[in-house]
């Protein structure tokens, strides 16, 4: 914008590390919507479990002062889906050539690990390169398994993930590409 006496101001967003992934957990939460009124599946993002150290109270009602976390929180989405339980984990990096594994706490390894175990349908969504892909849980365990990397290269979720194709509405159609992958565990239940 120019100002007067040839001022230029330049005005930017402010990208900080904690909301990085609001946008895709946003267009993630208006699907989820999306799919609770068309009734296609009920799937809710999980609260943090938050304990409440310090409260007061004023005339509108109870002021959290000092809170912390519980205990570690598990996956951001779970629900059901034609019957099936399903859960996943959505993340956004920056980085253009990897997904950092610092980026999944090991109790989140472990907890997927244990929704396959039972069967589950389990996944993360990661958002790279301004795409949003979708890396099965047997997939990601895979690579766990026979790497000893720090990161997921670029070019493994390319290959091995399947692209999120935006939309209107719903935004990310990410059940198009469950129904795909696992259409053996659907058939199943659908011919019972």
């Amino acid at each position: 914008m120019k100002y007067p006496n040839n001022i230029n101001k330049v005005y930017q967003k402010m990208a900080t590390y904690s909301n990085r992934g609001m946008d895709l957990e946003e267009e993630i939460n208006l699907t989820n919507e999306y799919y609770v009124e068309k009734n296609r599946a009920l799937i809710y993002k999980k609260p943090t479990p938050i304990g409440l150290a310090d409260v007061s109270y004023n005339d509108k009602g109870r002021i959290i002062n000092r809170a912390y976390f519980k205990e570690p929180s598990t996956l951001d989405y779970n629900g059901l889906y034609k019957g099936k339980y399903i859960e996943f984990e959505a993340k956004v990096t920056q980085n253009r050539t990897s997904f950092p594994l610092a980026n999944i706490h090991e109790h989140q390894i472990t907890h997927l690990k244990r929704v396959l175990e039972h069967q589950g349908i389990v996944f993360l969504i990661i958002k790279i390169n301004d795409l949003v892909y979708l890396l099965k849980g047997n997939d990601f365990v895979e690579f766990l398994n026979h790497n000893n990397r720090k990161s997921i290269p670029y070019d493994f979720i390319k290959e091995t993930g399947y692209l999120i194709k935006y939309g209107f509405n719903p935004p990310l159609d990410y059940l198009n590409i469950v129904d795909e992958i696992y259409k053996e565990d659907f058939y199943d239940k659908e011919n019972c």
